[in-house]
This record gives C-alpha cells, structure tokens and sequence, in this order.
C-alpha cells in the first residue's frame, strides 16, 4: 500500500434531497429523521457511510486493497477468518496477540473501509479493533424540514392462497375476488426540499496506524461527491452533492523542520473551518419563501479568512486532475 497521509484534512459536505426521504428512521415508521427541538432534517453518519462503502464497491471493484469489509447481507467473522488463513501461521484457532495483530493488519491492507472508518473485528476468530482516520458527523439541514406523507396504491396483491397447488388454483382465487381486493394502499414519507451539511475529519495520526494514504484520500473526496450517483431509488427523490469543502493543513514554515509535526497535528482548531460563518457562508436569499432547490441558497466560501497554515479546495463535481495538481501543490 501507499504511504499513510501526512497532513490533517477536514471536509464540509453540502448535500440535498427534493421530494425524497434521505434517510428514513425505522424506530419513526421511516419517517424523515427530525431533530424533535427545532425541526431540522438529519442524516446518519451510518447512512453516509454506506453510501461511500457503495460507490467504492462499484469504482474499484476487483481491484486488490478496495474490498469493501461491511457489505448488505454478509457474515462479517467470515472476512475475519480469511484474514488468519491467510497471514502466516494460517488459521490455528488460537487468539494469541501476534496472530490478532497480523489479521488486523491484514484487514487494513485489503479492506478500504476498515483502514478509512475502523472496525470492531473482535468478534469470531478476531481481528482486533482499528479506530479509523476518517470520521463523519450527522448531516443537518440548513433549515427545518416539514416531512409530508402521501398515500400510494399498488394495483396488485401479494396474498397467501390457502391451500393452492398449482397455477390454475391461484387464476381461480383472482377470478373470485372483486376488483377492489385485488389492490392495497401504503403510504410514503418525503422531504420537499432540504439542503443538508456534514462535517468530517481526516486524522493523520490514526492513518498512520490504518495505511490510510493519498490514493485513499482521493477515493474518499470521488465518492462523496458521486455516490449519490449510483444510490437512486423512487424512495429517495433526486439527491445530490452540491459543495464539497476540503482542508488540509500544511504548516505555518515549510522550511521549519517542525513543519511536517505542525501540518499533521493541525494549525487551527475543526470549529474555525467547520462552522458556517467562519469560512465557508450558506444563507438563504428570500427568507419570506420556504426552499424549494439548491438555487435558493447562496453557498460561498472566503479564502481569506482560512488561518494561517490551512489550504482549501472547493469542489461542485468531481475533477481528478484538479485534484491532483491542488495536492501538488501543497507547499506553493
């Protein structure tokens, strides 16, 4: 694998949903998440999480190292056996504190999730645990949501024909029964409009423990600002990411050897970037109108208000070989 990063990144992620619901809450019916205080939308960081698991299964599907570690419908201890089988020694059943080590290093290397967001992976033959680089709040909306539900038909049923053994038993029942019983109502909960941000931290220090390197770095800013791309369903409205708001600290004195300790620990606290009004501005341009697209919103950023040894990139789409040359230049 690559080096592990050497600089403390932070992101802003601006993201939005019309007339879809961005990430039902089952415990609420799968209703919208609201904060119950102040009626502002939230998305998980799980549901985050799994999107970006997504896109990197279909962008870097087969290649060796981007496996993807939690996957829908899978036994997790099954990787974790994998991990001892295939480390030396192969798999013993013993837990002995080499053998743990060398599977959770194993994981790391093949496993891009593992080294970006950790893992539990002390369950079955155990992996150990990995506290990972990359962490990422709740989203928020910028403003309350008014969640609506609506009433659907499916024109058709899905009924357990009692004692029907063959087809003809089943065209038989569908004949016998009005028209009207042969549909049923559901009903769907949807947002009309909401613009959403999440916040998220690269740790140079924890990647060093993962392998967490640039080529990871740039997987991560690619699907965060594509993976609403291959996650559409009629559930989810048309979801999309808008601003992608990147940090990287470098250092105050590329010159001072102290420099590469500076840019890995950080030159200003998370909150001076994050928090909207410091750098980055988001308001709404007629507050009389409840929002009803991105258009709605002005969203800017001042580069003149970064603190002294932190870079910014901004980011509406993805643009490898902007991208590219902004890394490069990461001492100009």
């Amino acid at each position: 694998m690559s080096q592990p990063i050497q600089n403390r990144y932070e992101f802003l992620l601006f993201f939005d949903v019309q007339d879809g619901n961005p990430n039902g809450d089952p415990d609420s019916g799968n209703a919208p998440r609201v904060d119950p205080e102040d009626g502002h939308g939230l998305v998980s960081d799980v549901a985050l999480k799994r999107r970006i698991r997504n896109y990197v299964q279909v962008a870097r599907q087969g290649v060796p190292g981007f496996a993807i570690f939690v996957q829908h419908g899978t036994n997790l201890n099954r990787f974790i056996f994998e991990a001892h089988e295939k480390t030396p020694g192969g798999y013993t059943g013993t837990k002995t504190k080499d053998k743990v080590e060398a599977a959770r290093r194993w994981m790391c290397e093949n496993f891009f999730d593992v080294r970006t967001f950790g893992a539990v992976m002390s369950t079955g033959p155990n992996a150990g645990q990995v506290r990972g680089p990359v962490q990422i709040t709740f989203a928020r909306s910028l403003h309350p949501i008014f969640p609506a539900e609506v009433s659907v038909t499916r024109g058709a049923v899905a009924e357990d024909v009692k004692n029907a053994k063959t087809l003809e038993d089943y065209l038989r029942w569908e004949r016998e029964q009005p028209e009207d019983e042969l549909r049923t109502m559901g009903r769907k909960s949807l947002v009309p409009y909401g613009l959403y941000v999440a916040r998220g931290f690269v740790s140079a220090h924890l990647a060093q423990g993962t392998g967490f390197s640039q080529e990871d770095l740039k997987l991560l800013v690619e699907a965060l600002l594509n993976m609403f791309e291959h996650d559409r369903s009629a559930s989810k409205g048309h979801m999309a990411t808008r601003r992608l708001y990147l940090f990287q600290h470098v250092g105050t004195n590329p010159n001072n050897p102290e420099n590469r300790r500076q840019a890995m620990l950080g030159c200003a606290p998370a909150h001076r970037l994050l928090d909207l009004g410091q750098v980055v501005f988001a308001r709404l341009l007629d507050e009389t109108r409840p929002p009803r697209r991105f258009a709605d919103y002005a969203v800017k950023a001042d580069p003149g208000r970064l603190p002294r040894g932190v870079r910014m990139l901004e980011l509406d789409q993805w643009d490898e070989e902007r991208f590219d040359a902004w890394m490069g230049g990461a001492h100009a």
